[in-house]
């Protein structure tokens, strides 16, 4: 059933025009070949990501300001257009000096500072292939991703390396060459590795793009799974058509657009929404070092005049637990758009969107998998708060059931919950799972692809998650999406957060068991756990509201800020953890 508070949108709610106002008229006349085609492209009919991210702006966008870094630690830097080509320019030379070329993996591990932008941009300039990590990371998932991608660079800073690198050196036998960025400023002397700042201060500007084509493998990006090693998704240098027309119809990015992603590199979002598409649309982006902290999150929007917000519901929540009384002491007249992605997002953080910050937030579905935001609530269209929104152009989704044969069938029918799948053939969907195939082959039937998400499509076209196929709890009969569970129980004034799993049970399969952080000022205890209880059953029935809720301080996140039900799940029933590299420090 849809949410009763639908957010209708008017003329008075779109500060500027829209790139996509017209729905069906823009996806019936969309095509990815005349998109691509609207790229500048190399010589000879390829194609490479850091050539249209960065040398064609350069050439009418020099003096303007491409990445603006912001730290506690002193002033804002700014990079331009102009000077990013000249950087990375000079970085791919760097690595041609190395014998570094086309094809080799250079790894990233550094926080969000300038070199990490232009070690990324420069490899790919170079046709080197380029896997950022998160700088969270421990020594053991470090090695076990560089050893998987066959690593021969490291770009890392004296710091990271010392705690976290240099004493698993030995373990990554691929791993050729070290550059290191000293922290504190000035040169590094660090044996076996090579000072980054002294190789660029004395490599050249101009350097000229290798020649790649659109299959050409560019990015490597390490996504976790229940079990097991990680897994190496491979995408190529055509996937950036597909970053362009995302940041056009997802982000309404537009080039006057003061743009704010707070994803981390390390993270595929970090990578496609904060560091590619902005550059391609020729915006300023804003890059905060420092972690997350309320009143520093609401002072940036003020202070840099964001225009275009791109955030994840953890984030989200985290502000909502913050209170609303600091909100209340900034200004931000010129933000127009605020996004989400990461999890679905409540619908109670959509309508906070709405009442705090004075614009409902806009929850958008993708995976690691598919390079690119595939559904999207955007600025001209209503929304429906809990739906992840609708197919952009050139994306066809469906519901389909599985058949025992490997076949599926599409769902015709509205409001019939089934597994969210893709038709084949966006350009930044994944080539591979590194050494996988077979692990890569079983996501598709045909030209579909399986998501491993299950969905219902409502009678409008929307789309709205239902978990994760192996989160569903079954339940006397009853197939239970824990994010609807989740969703109810923060409607609560007192919970921040929510996780659902389902707890074995003899008589009816498995019982839903809750798992609930608080709000400052609410107490966990008996008295508020019976009202959580009473709400939960109340709002969803007894059939689908959870029988058990226990109260921790903070729920297990990755660092891209998914609720990680399945670490919830096993820690209560005491069984193995499996990967949890990219578990957030401290949960």
């Amino acid at each position: 059933m849809d949410s009763p508070s639908l957010i209708r949108k008017t003329a008075a709610d779109l500060r500027v025009p829209p790139n996509w106002q017209d729905f069906g008229g823009e996806r019936r006349a969309f095509s990815w070949d005349a998109a691509r085609a609207g790229m500048a492209g190399l010589a000879g009919g390829g194609i490479n990501i850091a050539y249209e991210a960065v040398e064609r702006q350069a050439r009418t966008l020099a003096g303007k300001t491409a990445f603006r870094f912001l730290s506690r630690s002193g002033p804002a830097r700014d990079i331009g257009y102009g000077e990013l080509a000249r950087l990375t320019a000079r970085f791919a030379n760097v690595l041609r000096g190395l014998g570094v070329g086309k094809g080799d993996r250079l790894f990233v591990l550094a926080g969000r500072i300038p070199e990490l932008y232009v070690a990324v941009l420069g490899s790919l300039r170079n046709g080197t292939v380029v896997s950022p990590l998160f700088s969270a990371f421990g020594p053991e998932p470090i090695a076990t991703r560089v050893n998987l991608g066959a690593g021969r660079v490291l770009v890392t800073t004296d710091a990271l390396y010392a705690r976290k690198v240099a004493q698993w050196r030995d373990r990554m036998p691929t791993l050729e060459h070290v550059l290191l960025v000293a922290e504190e400023g000035g040169g590094t002397a660090v044996p076996g590795t090579l000072d980054l700042a002294a190789l660029m201060a004395v490599a050249g500007d101009e350097c000229p793009v290798t020649p790649t084509a659109a299959e050409d493998m560019a990015l490597l990006h390490f996504t976790s799974g229940t079990t097991g090693t990680p897994k190496g998704a491979v995408h190529v240098h055509g996937a950036v058509v597909t970053h362009q027309a995302t940041g056009r119809y997802a982000l309404d990015l537009h080039g006057d657009d003061t743009f704010w992603c707070t994803a981390d590199p390390g993270w595929v979002t970090g990578t496609s929404y904060g560091i590619i598409a902005p550059l391609l649309h020729g915006v300023t982006s804003i890059i905060d070092r420092e972690e997350f902290d309320a009143e520093r999150w609401y002072g940036i929007l003020q202070e840099q005049a964001v225009t275009v917000w791109y955030t994840a519901p953890t984030a989200i929540r985290m502000l909502m637990k913050a209170g609303a009384d600091i909100p209340r002491r900034y200004r931000f007249p010129q933000l127009r758009f605020i996004a989400s992605v990461g999890e679905p997002l409540n619908p109670e953080a959509v309508r906070w969107g709405k009442e705090v910050l004075g614009l409902p937030i806009h929850d958008n579905w993708w995976q690691t998998e598919t390079g690119g935001i595939m559904i999207a609530n955007t600025p001209a269209f209503d929304i429906k708060p809990g739906s992840m929104g609708r197919p952009l152009p050139g994306i066809e989704a469906a519901i389909v059931k599985r058949q025992e044969n490997g076949t599926v069938t599409v769902v015709d029918e509205p409001d019939v919950e089934g597994e969210l799948a893709l038709k084949a053939g966006w350009p930044s969907m994944f080539r591979g799972y590194l050494n996988a195939e077979e692990r890569y082959r079983k996501c598709f039937a045909g030209d579909w692809y399986l998501t491993g998400d299950l969905a219902r499509r409502d009678a409008d076209g929307y789309y709205w998650f239902v978990g994760r196929a192996d989160d569903v709890i079954k339940s006397a009969g009853h197939l239970i999406g824990p994010f609807e569970v989740e969703s109810a129980l923060m409607e609560h004034p007192a919970v921040a957060e929510a996780g659902v799993i389902g707890k074995p049970d003899p008589v009816v399969g498995e019982v839903v068991k809750a798992f609930v952080s608080l709000k400052a000022g609410f107490a966990a205890d008996e008295a508020l756990r019976m009202e959580l209880l009473g709400h939960a059953r109340k709002r969803l029935g007894a059939a689908v509201a959870p029988k058990e809720i226990a109260f921790l301080p903070a729920l297990p996140r990755t660092r891209s800020g998914k609720i990680m039900r399945r670490l919830l799940k096993a820690r209560e029933l005491g069984l193995p953890e499996g990967d949890v590299s990219t578990l957030e420090a401290g949960a």
